[in-house]
């Protein structure tokens, strides 16, 4: 963690034990004055540090969140720990150089992060690590009758994915859940004319065909704005350096007027109001 994250959340090496606790006794004894204790981001900080991913850890973050004297305090603290989890989440998954990788452990600590994220309203992150959880099983526990990933899970994974903005994973996650539809398994379903069955997967089919095209319309979006900006800087580079008055598209010069008109309004008003005081 860098000097700036240490100043932000308090950083602490390590928690209370019974001797730091029998010396601030001594140091009330002898009139002096208590020193302070570390608040729950702190002690959460100080578990992410030494790789410590439990239950009772997650808590420290929930009596974090719910302690503050006021709502900004509490919004300060939130968005603290944001920071805090996602420059953690990423250091959480390395591995020493020679050690070989421990798949369960990775799971644990995924699971861990998506509920810490989920804690701080932070849906990015949540389903990040949801989605490096289910990878990692649908690779690793493909025949482990208790971990692998049910279509069930991907379609879950993905309508979450496709409600919050998401749509590129969304249609990854969709394809994954049609890809764990056993071989045959259309076949079978027309042979016993399964309809429900068959919904399932047609509405699978369709909510992927939705997160294509709404991902497809995010991009021309994001190209066409980008278009719009380098337009909109070429014709003010060109306006300046016209001599005299430059004349500037119609369009432009079309919302300058009305910016100029309601300024004029405004001022107007303003000048009416104070002449009735």
């Amino acid at each position: 963690m860098d000097s700036n994250s240490i100043s932000t959340f308090h950083f602490i090496s390590n928690p209370p034990t019974k001797s730091n606790l029998a010396h601030r006794r001594r140091r009330r004894r002898n009139g002096m004055p208590a020193e302070e204790d570390p608040d729950p981001l702190s002690l959460f900080a100080s578990r992410l540090s030494q790789r410590r991913f439990r239950d009772e850890d997650l808590r420290l973050l929930e009596a974090a969140l719910s302690a503050g004297p006021d709502v900004p305090a509490l919004l300060h603290t939130r968005s603290a720990a944001r920071r805090l989890l996602r420059a953690r989440a990423a250091e959480a998954f390395l591995q020493a150089p020679g050690v070989v990788e421990d798949h369960g452990r990775s799971l644990s600590v995924a699971d861990f992060f998506a509920r810490a994220f989920a804690l701080v309203g932070d849906v990015e992150g949540c389903l990040a690590m949801r989605y490096e959880a289910l990878v990692l099983r649908d690779a690793k526990y493909s025949n482990n009758p208790q971990l692998q990933v049910s279509r069930e899970e991907w379609s879950t994974f993905a309508k979450d994915s496709l409600d919050n903005g998401f749509y590129t994973i969304a249609s990854k996650a969709f394809a994954n859940a049609l890809a764990h539809i056993p071989t045959g398994h259309t076949a079978h379903m027309e042979s016993t004319n399964s309809v429900v069955e068959k919904d399932r997967i047609n509405d699978i089919t369709r909510l992927q065909n939705l997160a294509k095209s709404l991902s497809s319309q995010h991009s021309v979006h994001t190209q066409s704005a980008e278009y719009m900006k380098r337009r909109a800087s070429d014709v003010h580079k060109r306006c300046t350096l016209q001599s005299g008055k430059p004349k500037l598209p119609a369009s432009l010069m079309f919302r300058l007027g009305i910016k100029t008109r309601n300024i004029k309004k405004l001022r107007h008003s303003r000048e009416r109001n104070l002449g009735d005081i």
